[in-house]
């Protein structure tokens, strides 16, 4: 289209609404619904529609707090569960569920009721809820290039979320994202804008049902949400809820692309991203989510911000951001801000700095959609639709269904002719992630990050391994399953599991297209069996291209399985043949992103986007790729690990009782404290991997500091925690863990650490901190470990993240 864009208008963050397409929002809200809206606007109080504007986290809420302060939605985050418990059973989600809307009608107090929405990240399957079907990660599903199947998985969630009393999915992310080294990657489908518009629509209708749709609530149906809004996938070096620089054009046809369809189906919600487009937060930015958003496309739902996004728009904090509202946000999602957010929402409206025709508007925004979920006339969620129905969660047409998406989920990348194999004959499965539920599920299942799960928490799901064992020991064959690759009888081939490990934004980001290198130990097994003469298949479990070409050299086949999801069995179900020799399924799947040719995506693509073999491609003789170093890449999330410090990063002890006595280690044995501490060095996974500090008596500060102060406000709000691992050999006295700010404010949270085996990864939330007065943007020593009366204590690494083994108390 024609017009001038921001970009070339100097880079304003300001689109140009006349350039981008024009839509007609299809949903009709009839006539009595809009009588009954009007009414209700007119009887509610101020408190009671500022109410309408807020959610908050299952963590910080409850239902005394939603019928007290009028809050039109609740939500559970990643790491939020019923009652505390992230783990909590199906029936305590829906007792949960009751006891949100009986308080949210409660109209004790003369105030009109409006029953309250609560939002889950249903993002592949109700993946929150034991024993729900995980479907593919959406990098998998856009491999398959099947629309009629999104529509359709749509659906079967849409009927699992009911069945525990949810009404809204916070799906389906249509990012396009064009740097995998972002760790959300694997939530888009494709790379691909076209690719990813033509499953929008499918989604969105899988979910909501068609657009005329009125009172979601009386059939199988959720309301949805396109996510994020904009240019989440298009960020700069793929850093989240980083800035995009990109002009208008590209941000309007890439990243831009796939919410027409979504309007054109009705979608109910959209999300603002937390990441910026020219320097402007998206939470903030006008010309997007009103002149863009609702007025150019014609968007009649509402926008829902992101976990505490509106803290990063220019000039807010988490707990004051009137600049949302006005920039087009709807609902504030602020899960443990709600309070501060609510009153100073409340405060500006009384004081007219806030336009009632804007809180109107937000308000009626959301009305419509709660008219049109039928939630207004409602009953409690219990006596609902599918509600408390617990056999449908993971019922055996769902998992057919996932199951299905799983064979048509597969790229084939080398097939020297070992595949399919042979169901009768002896295969070996190696790999440590061929039996590990939770890994080949990803991220955003049952927890945040997806990980510390074991497959007890998956009833009915089906690991990589049981598939293949179930397929070929019911074809008369053994498997025999083994991490390392060892056998007990000479195989007749081998499957080699190997690939990420779970992950979500934060944890994910990377800063090449390498797979770590503490995950390249299967390279080896491939190499050992094949010199063994034993045909490899490499089977890789990723939610991104990466570069691997040692172990596409290192096998005689190749197969990408994406994040496949609780049913491993879809894997057996292209692998095994019959008994023939023939593939019982044929690979379909194509890469919906090209794949690395280095770890750098900058050195062109290894194989082009759309790429994938089936079994009737033809043989090629395969060139061994060149292996390029991937190097030690620095995270800037590990400040000590391996016994060293990372660069820019210094390790000390002192006496905080006596200045100048701070030492430097930078060398082992060494002695500090005038003699009271001695540090040596001691091995931990690698030899002398950590430092040992054998401290006498008295006080003393173990800390990792640097000169160049850093900001990690961005990890706070997303509930990221600091990581220790140690090992304690002698108690201290006391003990505590604190931060220094400034140069001089420091916060301390006790923190007594016992004796212990061997070492243990302690892990302290960053809010903890935070909320001890510590100015997040400007963090000189993230972590000290100050002991009093002695004590002897191995430190192994420090770094951020949210897998710790044992989450110390803010106390």
């Amino acid at each position: 289209m024609a017009g001038t864009s921001a970009g070339a208008a100097g880079g304003s963050g300001i689109a140009h609404p006349q350039d981008w397409p024009a839509y007609d929002y299809p949903v009709q809200t009839p006539p009595q619904d809009e009588a009954r809206i009007a009414d209700l606007l007119a009887r509610m109080t101020l408190e009671e529609k500022i109410g309408q504007l807020v959610q908050a986290d299952l963590c910080c809420v409850t239902p005394d707090d939603v019928r007290d302060y009028n809050l039109g939605s609740v939500l559970n985050g990643g790491n939020s569960g019923p009652y505390g418990n992230d783990l909590a059973p199906a029936s305590d989600w829906l007792r949960l569920a009751d006891e949100f809307y009986t308080a949210s009608v409660d109209r004790s107090d003369g105030g009109v009721g409006i029953p309250v929405i609560w939002g889950t990240d249903a993002v592949h399957g109700h993946a929150n809820i034991i024993g729900a079907t995980v479907f593919p990660h959406n990098i998998g599903l856009g491999a398959m290039r099947d629309v009629e199947l999104i529509e359709r998985i749509g659906a079967a969630t849409a009927a699992e979320v009911r069945v525990t009393g949810q009404e809204w999915t916070f799906a389906p992310t249509v990012a396009v994202p064009q740097d995998f080294r972002w760790g959300r990657a694997y939530e888009g489908y494709s790379s691909n804008p076209a690719l990813v518009a033509s499953y929008v629509g499918a989604m969105v209708r899988g979910l909501q049902g068609p657009p005329g749709n009125q009172d979601l609530l009386a059939g199988p149906h959720v309301l949805a949400s396109t996510k994020h809004f904009l240019a989440d996938g298009g960020t700069d070096n793929g850093t989240d809820q980083g800035d995009s620089s990109i002009d208008e054009t590209e941000l309007r046809e890439i990243h831009g692309a796939p919410y027409g369809p979504a309007i054109a189906e009705g979608v109910s919600t959209v999300m603002a991203s937390f990441s910026s487009w020219q320097g402007v937060k998206m939470t903030g930015n006008e010309s997007l989510l009103t002149g863009v958003l609702k007025d150019r496309m014609d968007f009649g739902g509402f926008t829902v911000s992101d976990w505490n996004a509106h803290g990063q728009v220019a000039g807010c904090t988490n707990e004051s951001c009137p600049q949302a509202l006005l920039a087009g946000i709807d609902m504030y999602m602020a899960p443990d801000s709600w309070r501060p957010i609510y009153n100073d929402l409340l405060t500006r409206a009384h004081a007219g700095e806030l336009p009632m025709a804007r809180i109107d508007d937000a308000v009626s925004r959301i009305l419509r959609v709660k008219a049109r979920l039928g939630l207004l006339d409602a009953p409690r969620p219990s006596q609902r639709y599918l509600s408390g129905q617990y056999d449908v969660l993971g019922a055996p047409e769902h998992r057919a269904l996932a199951r299905e998406a799983v064979r048509k989920s597969m790229v084939l990348l080398r097939n020297d002719g070992v595949l399919p194999l042979a169901p009768g004959g002896r295969l070996l499965v190696a790999g440590e992630g061929a039996d590990d539920i939770a890994r080949q599920s990803g991220g955003w299942t049952l927890s945040w990050q997806g990980t510390g799960l074991t497959n007890d928490l998956f009833p009915g799901a089906t690991s990589i391994w049981a598939g293949l064992q179930h397929g070929v020991e019911s074809a008369g064959g053994s498997a025999e399953l083994s991490p390392d690759g060892s056998f007990t009888q000479r195989p007749d081939a081998a499957v080699v599991v190997f690939g990420e490990r779970p992950y979500a934004e934060f944890q994910g980001d990377r800063a090449t297209l390498a797979l770590d290198s503490d995950l390249t130990g299967p390279y080896a097994t491939m190499q050992r069996l094949r010199e063994q003469g034993i045909p490899v298949v490499a089977l890789m479990i990723t939610g991104r291209p990466l570069y691997v070409n040692e172990a596409l050299n290192s096998a005689d086949a190749f197969v990408v399985a994406w994040l496949p999801g609780s049913e491993g069995a879809g894997v057996a179900d292209v692998l095994l043949g019959d008994s023939a020799g023939n593939a019982r399924f044929d690979f379909t799947g194509k890469l919906p992103a090209a794949w690395p040719r280095t770890p750098d995506m900058a050195d062109g693509a290894l194989f082009d986007f759309g790429y994938g073999l089936t079994y009737a491609s033809a043989p090629t003789a395969w060139e061994t790729l060149p292996l390029v170093a991937t190097g030690e890449v620095g995270d800037s999330r590990v400040w000590f690990s391996e016994g060293v410090p990372a660069a820019a990063w210094s390790l000390h002890i002192a006496d905080p009782g006596q200045p100048g006595s701070q030492t430097r280690i930078t060398t082992v044995p060494a002695e500090a404290l005038d003699g009271r501490a001695r540090i040596t060095a001691v091995n931990h996974v690698v030899q002398e991997g950590a430092r040992r500090f054998d401290i006498a008596s008295g006080e003393a500060a173990i800390s990792v500091s640097t000169f160049e102060p850093i900001d990690i406000t961005r990890e706070t709000n997303a509930d990221i925690m600091l990581l220790f691992t140690v090992k304690v050999d002698r108690a201290a006295e006391w003990s505590g863990i604190a931060m220094t700010s400034g140069g001089t404010n420091r916060a301390v949270s006790t923190a007594m650490l016992p004796v212990t085996e061997g070492y243990v990864r302690y892990g302290l939330p960053l809010k903890c901190l935070r909320d001890k007065g510590i100015d997040m943007a400007n963090v000189s020593a993230p972590f000290i470990l100050a002991t009093e009366g002695g004590a002897d204590v191995s430190l192994a690494e420090v770094r951020l993240g949210m897998d710790a083994e044992q989450i110390l108390p803010c106390s």
